[in-house]
């Protein structure tokens, strides 16, 4: 009999991750769906690894490496009932492991892009 988790948190894509990620190679896409899949049941994947840069594990990162060239996915928990996916990309650099500054400076922008929607989405509702 399959196990049967309860999903806990919704996910949401931020600016053009979805599309971003779909265009990834398909094992690539698998790693990191299923991190996505995981992180929408509250557990976290073995590689999921905090991003340096945002002051603990609320950031994670998920590398995978396919015939020589690294593919990342980048999301955030860090806002209660939801999943922010906030990037996908092929790195390009060769050289070390530092995500490129391009890439974080996206990954900033739409880490305050997540966290916006989390409170509008989150507020309180008026009564007219």
């Amino acid at each position: 009999m399959p196990l049967k988790l309860k999903r806990i948190r919704k996910v949401q894509f931020i600016g053009t991750s979805r599309k971003d990620l779909r265009v990834l190679p398909k094992g690539a896409r698998a790693v990191f769906g299923f991190a996505i899949l995981l992180a929408e049941h509250g557990m976290k994947h073995p590689d999921a690894k905090p991003l340096t840069g945002f002051g603990g594990a609320g950031v994670l990162e998920i590398v995978e490496d396919l015939d020589g060239d690294a593919y990342r996915a980048v999301y955030t928990v860090k806002f209660g009932s939801t999943v922010y996916v906030l990037h996908a990309f092929k790195k390009k650099s060769k050289v070390g492991s530092k995500t490129p500054p391009r890439d974080m400076e996206l990954i900033v922008k739409r880490l305050k892009e997540a966290e916006e929607h989390y409170k509008l989405s989150h507020a309180p509702k008026r009564k007219s």
